[in-house]
């Protein structure tokens, strides 16, 4: 007699779509969601519908995460390469006729659409050094090592000539991270970093005379260069370049342990905070919820940048374990580089602060890694079900 199937309920479709989903990585993404959400209710309440907005670009970036978790690993690869060479196409399109906007050229009139292309890169890159990794495992050489090197340099150098120095950054963050992921020696590590630790330490020590009217320092533009004088000494111009840095520090003090309250930032709503929904967003946080909010939020992304290092361990294979380190390196750059600019121990970039700060293309861009590491984290808990059953 032959069995009768029962058809599934929708609840038990539901239930096997989010089967394997990691539960500890969905909690944090929803920790900080509601973290995000209650920041920029405060924050950008006067700002039309930015905390609409806000909550619409997280909801479509959850439903990118979970379309994204559908697809196994190997089926992301195969979209590495085409991804990278579209993604540089389109770069080396906007350096050709690229819209310009505050002396910038970042932008690709697409007709329908104004795109920045190098938003791209973020992930594009990570998964083609991933995808370039996997193909040569097992046969790992000094050349390979040098080609990862040149795939990274093209879209970095790019997108530097834009120039747009916060995204550079974190495409950098992103590949030397799969590089090193990779096994890099460390004899190749630490002489690059001992260099920057000696340039960073004669920069400060010779601050006076290289930041001197008139001295131009090579490679940087004059709007990096003057960066990076302004975070040594924001009282250089405390009204002008330097009225970010000095804002966002006496609204991060002010703040003090317990914080002002919710919706009771002076600093945030008189409008002393520049950028206060974007980049800025992490001063008005910490001015309205202090040392005490500012310990959860960082705990948050701690455990975050954890637990996809953890899932990079437990990856069932190369380009799963490179990718998955890659983004909790991104989000690392991001929360790094950011809280750091406001605080004044970095220069001023245009970083956003996961989840927190107002940005569309951010957002997206976050949803897609975070799909990537949770297709990374279902198919390590799937496959001992596939292995027993074979062994059945």
């Amino acid at each position: 007699m032959a069995a009768v199937i029962d058809k599934p309920s929708l609840a038990q479709r539901v239930l096997m779509l989010l089967r394997g989903f990691d539960a500890p990585l969905l909690v944090l993404v929803a920790l900080l969601s509601g973290l995000g959400l209650l920041a920029m209710y405060s924050s950008g309440y006067d700002h039309g519908t930015r905390f609409i907005d806000h909550g619409r670009n997280m909801l479509l970036a959850a439903l990118i995460l979970f379309v994204v978790a559908q697809v196994p690993p190997q089926k992301i690869m195969v979209l590495a390469v085409p991804l990278y060479a579209l993604g540089v196409a389109l770069l080396v399109a906007v350096a050709l006729f690229g819209l310009t906007k505050k002396g910038a050229q970042r932008w690709l009139d697409l007709g329908v659409v104004v795109i920045q292309p190098s938003e791209i890169l973020k992930i594009a890159m990570p998964m083609m050094l991933a995808w370039w990794f996997q193909k040569r495992e097992g046969q790992l050489r000094a050349l390979d090592f040098g080609v990862a090197a040149l795939l990274l340099a093209v879209p970095v150098g790019l997108i530097m000539k834009q120039p747009d120095l916060g995204t550079a950054l974190l495409v950098l963050a992103a590949g030397l991270s799969v590089i090193f992921f990779a096994g890099l020696p460390w004899k190749l590590v630490l002489p690059p970093v001992l260099l920057g630790a000696v340039a960073v330490a004669l920069i400060v020590w010779y601050e006076p005379s290289l930041c001197a009217e008139g001295v131009r320092w090579p490679v940087l533009h004059d709007y990096q260069q003057q960066r990076i004088c302004t975070l040594l000494d924001p009282t250089r111009d405390p009204l002008g370049k330097g009225f970010h840095i000095i804002q966002g520090m006496i609204a991060i003090g002010s703040g003090g342990f317990w914080g002002k309250g919710f919706m009771a930032g002076t600093q945030t709503h008189l409008e002393f905070i520049p950028e206060r929904t974007t980049d800025f967003i992490f001063a008005a946080f910490s001015e309205e919820f202090g040392l005490v909010g500012n310990l959860v939020l960082i705990t948050c992304f701690v455990l975050l940048i954890w637990r996809g290092l953890a899932i990079a361990l437990r990856a069932n294979t190369l380009f799963g374990r490179l990718m998955a380190g890659a983004v909790a390196t991104i989000f690392f750059a991001y929360a790094f580089v950011n809280t750091g600019m406001v605080s004044g121990i970095l220069p001023v970039v245009g970083v956003p602060l996961p989840f927190i700060s107002y940005g569309g293309t951010a957002m997206v861009t976050l949803g897609l890694a975070l799909g990537i590491l949770m297709s990374v984290a279902r198919a390590q808990q799937q496959a001992p079900h596939t292995l027993s059953k074979i062994s059945a």
